[in-house]
């Protein structure tokens, strides 16, 4: 249900040994990563086929380039730069992902796993594409202010059903928080560039839907919104290795409410709605505190609707917190959850824990992520 639930829970699987916290081949120098700062350096996004049709193994630009790139003009942050920052260092996260991955296996790994055999070609153009975003969402930031680098990162797969697994997860999230992040942003240039970055992941998520789990990719009328976008950036923190984020790099995300982790419980044999499920806050170092005078729900948010679940907090946590999923949901898409004192959770202040992301399709996998 929750990315960091799913992280946490693959822990004790031994990982793919080549899936190392940094890429192979050439990392560039301090230096070099400087030049990032001009907006012309290197190759550009939608006229350089690097993005889209490179295939070798080590790391694309600018995805070699991995230290925080300094300001080269004093003044102001841009209006939006807080916005880009956010996306640029989650973006990190995304390309070490698909990075990794590229490392780890090749194609005959992904056939003998029964997967089409053009599966390793397509994960090295997501690949390029997430390195293109990585150019753009820096070339987004202002030069008055610091473009993140990138931290180590560590995945929970061990072999290429498990990455696919988590590519679906990670694709069909994104999509979430970018509804979020575009209402977030103030500059119409911003607005329009995530909403054709959404479209790029949401090409991504229909590969995986139709190639790899051979079902229905049409999510009904409209994808979920999730208005509250930097809660779900913070439940990719569990894929940074502690302490390995350029010491520049400004705190992910910003502003971070370090709210606990919320899931449903690993016995859970169905996350579709009308389900009646156990919830679990997954990190036992960051557990809710439940005022005993206050009313609380659970709010399920999917497509544009939200709805509102009174829950019974009274006896946790010697006794389990319960709850049915809104069985008026489609079965379609996501549905993110969170914990709030008011229905609705009308604003990200209201919420005292979560998000919990279900994936709806294909619904069966979605408890294997537990």
């Amino acid at each position: 249900m929750a990315i960091r639930s799913l992280f946490q829970a693959c822990l004790l699987t031994p990982l793919v040994s080549v899936a190392a916290a940094k890429p192979v081949g050439k990392i560039g120098s301090f230096a070099e990563t400087q030049k990032l700062a001009d907006p012309n350096y290197g190759p550009k996004p939608g006229e350089d086929p690097l993005f889209s049709t490179y295939y070798g193994v080590e790391a694309p630009f600018p995805g070699y380039l991995r230290d925080a790139v300094l300001p080269t003009k004093i003044g102001p942050p841009g209006e939006d730069d807080v916005v880009w920052q956010n996306l640029l260092s989650a973006e990190w996260i995304i390309f070490d992902f698909y990075q990794q991955a590229v490392e780890a296996f090749n194609e005959t790994s992904f056939i003998k796993a029964g997967m089409p055999n053009n599966t390793y070609q397509r994960i090295q153009e997501i690949r390029n594409n997430e390195a293109g975003h990585l150019r753009i969402f820096q070339n987004q930031i202002s030069p008055t202010s610091v473009k993140p680098g990138a931290c180590q990162h560590q995945y929970p797969f061990y072999d290429p059903i498990s990455f696919l697994a988590l590519v679906t997860v990670l694709e069909i999230s994104s999509m979430a928080f970018l509804t979020g992040l575009v209402q977030s942003v103030k500059l119409p240039s911003s607005q329009g560039a995530m909403l054709a970055i959404g479209q790029t992941e949401a090409r991504h998520e229909v590969w995986s839907l139709i190639e790899i789990w051979k079902t229905n990719p049409f999510g009904g009328p409209t994808d979920t919104s999730f208005p509250y976008a930097n809660q779900i950036l913070d439940t990719t923190n569990s894929f940074i290795v502690p302490g390995s984020c350029p010491k520049l790099n400004p705190e992910y995300p910003s502003p971070r409410q370090k709210l606990p982790a919320l899931s449903a419980a690993k016995n859970t044999t169905s996350l579709t709605p009308g389900s009646n499920i156990a919830l679990n806050f997954t990190d036992p170092t960051n557990q809710p505190k439940f005022d005993p005078n206050t009313q609380y729900y659970a709010v399920f948010f999917h497509g544009l609707a939200n709805v509102s679940v009174p829950i019974n907090t009274s006896a946790w946590p010697e006794q389990e917190i319960r709850v049915t999923i809104p069985a008026q949901f489609e079965t379609k898409g996501v549905i993110a959850a969170v914990l709030a004192d008011t229905p609705g959770a009308p604003t990200k202040e209201t919420v005292v824990a979560g998000p919990g992301i279900m994936l709806e399709q294909p619904s069966a996998l979605a408890t294997k992520l537990l």
